[in-house]
């Protein structure tokens, strides 16, 4: 008796009597199989998709060496523990295990697959963070390694037979498109560095400046609440080292006013030496504007002080920081490039170079400004029509650097004048720095591509 369900919805093929499936099926699976995998190595469209930035853009593309290669490793990285599969040149598995995220086990199968393939490369799915152990480890013992895009490792596996996600299959899609497609691969060399290492300290400065944020608005509120007068002069300035000064000592309106004008001059004028008198007639002049006390004054009293100790330690950080920043983007080879253009400084030139590095991964300007959020959506329906509007996709924190950057590069006349225009037009000032920043995008865009430095434009003779 033979028991066919597949017939009946017109597939052929059905299962047989004994629970096996039939012959042609098998052969048919296989050769769809092969030609698949032929197909991965042959199809251009495919690899172009996944493997370049842009068409005919070869200008950064590191194609990484892979004629002396033994083994290739690929690793699928995780917190606690790796997948690694490592294929040989033919494609026949050597090795298909999980492994723990810790240096003796790496060192174990970094060193059994070199005596006996080898030179091993090694390619994980993220260079930093979780991957950076296995790169590291890799490196001391002399393997070569890269990176594959986690991107472009999806859409490579999209040409791979199944539709299983594991992490046994994305290490072995790894280490197969490094064998089959290497111009897929990026290098993983002291530039990638320097940025990982750039994105973990900008990364923490982000921290740090919405903790001041934080605190800064706290102390506001108690001044507000106790003694809004005060609170009118010292909130606007409540960063300023001398203000942080006068309030670690100084927590109430009654200690400041007893304190007296010379003991604050004194006090303060080492931090603000310019405004050190005129802060402080600011300050008595508030005083004097309240004569009542608000119930709760005695509690920031105590409050005060200590907010006002961690925000001088918040920001003393940020100084710290700020140091380490400027020094490793000093020592990327774009920093010059980045910074020659008006208006971009430490923090949104290193903000700038960890979400678009070179630029090679934006076919276009179009596409860097998109990403960014920067460029504008059309928003319509039927025969209503909005018109255009600010986009709230793309990356924040990358429309916030180019943001700032417009709003500094105001002070360049370039760029002032650009930005005029468009308040001319009807613009607010928001939208016209909006444009601004667009605008900005497109030329850092073309000094990236090129390597070349900003060069303001002639002004057009009149």
């Amino acid at each position: 008796m033979t028991f066919s369900p597949c017939r009946s919805h017109g597939l052929g093929g059905g299962v047989t009597g004994s629970g096996g499936i039939d012959r042609p099926l098998i052969r048919g699976m296989t050769t769809g199989l092969s030609a698949g995998r032929e197909a991965l190595r042959n199809v251009d469209v495919a690899i172009g998709a996944v493997g370049r930035p842009g068409d005919g853009d070869d200008r950064r593309m590191h194609v990484i060496e892979i004629s002396g290669i033994g083994a290739f490793l690929g690793l699928d990285v995780g917190k606690g523990e790796h997948h690694a599969t490592a294929v040989t040149p033919a494609g026949k598995k050597a090795f298909d295990k999980r492994m723990p995220n810790s240096e003796p086990k790496l060192r174990e199968v970094f060193g059994k697959l070199q005596a006996k393939h080898g030179t091993v490369l090694v390619v994980v799915d993220q260079p930093a963070s979780i991957g950076a152990l296995p790169l590291a480890v890799a490196r001391d013992m002399g393997c070569p390694v890269a990176y594959l895009p986690g991107l472009t490792m999806r859409r490579i596996a999209d040409l791979y037979p199944g539709e299983a996600k594991t992490d046994a299959r994305d290490a072995f899609v790894i280490a197969d498109a490094a064998r089959v497609m290497p111009h897929t691969l990026r290098s993983v060399d002291r530039e990638e560095e320097t940025i990982a290492e750039l994105e973990m300290i900008v990364g923490f400065d982000d921290d740090l400046a919405g903790e001041a944020t934080r605190i800064s608005n706290r102390l506001r509120g108690l001044l507000t609440q106790i003694h809004p007068s005060l609170e009118r002069v010292l909130g606007p300035r409540v960063q300023h080292p001398a203000v942080l000064k006068l309030l670690n000592q100084f927590g109430s309106p009654a200690q400041i006013r007893k304190a007296g004008r010379r003991r604050l001059v004194t006090l303060i004028r080492p931090k603000a030496p310019r405004m050190a008198e005129r802060l402080v007639d600011d300050i008595f002049t508030a005083l004097d504007e309240q004569t009542v006390i608000v119930p709760g004054t005695d509690a920031a009293t105590l409050i005060v002080p200590s907010l006002a100790n961690s925000l001088q330690a918040v920001l003393d950080q940020r100084k710290l920081l700020a140091a380490r920043i400027e020094e490793l983007l000093e020592n990327h080879p774009l920093s010059k490039v980045l910074t020659s253009m008006p208006g971009i400084g430490v923090r949104t030139g290193a903000r700038i170079l960890i979400d678009v590095g070179d630029g090679s991964s934006f076919p276009s300007a179009a596409h860097l400004a998109a990403y960014a959020g920067l460029a504008p959506t059309t928003r319509s329906s039927g025969s209503s029509i909005r018109g255009e509007q600010p986009s709230r996709r793309g990356n924040k924190q990358l429309k916030r650097a180019f943001f700032l950057s417009a709003f500094a590069a105001l002070a360049d006349p370039r760029s002032r004048a650009y930005y005029d225009k468009k308040i001319s037009q009807g613009k607010h000032h928001t939208q016209a720095l909006l444009c601004l920043a667009r605008r900005r995008a497109d030329v850092l865009f073309a000094m990236l591509r090129d390597g070349t430095f900003y060069e303001p434009q002639p002004a057009p003779s009149p």
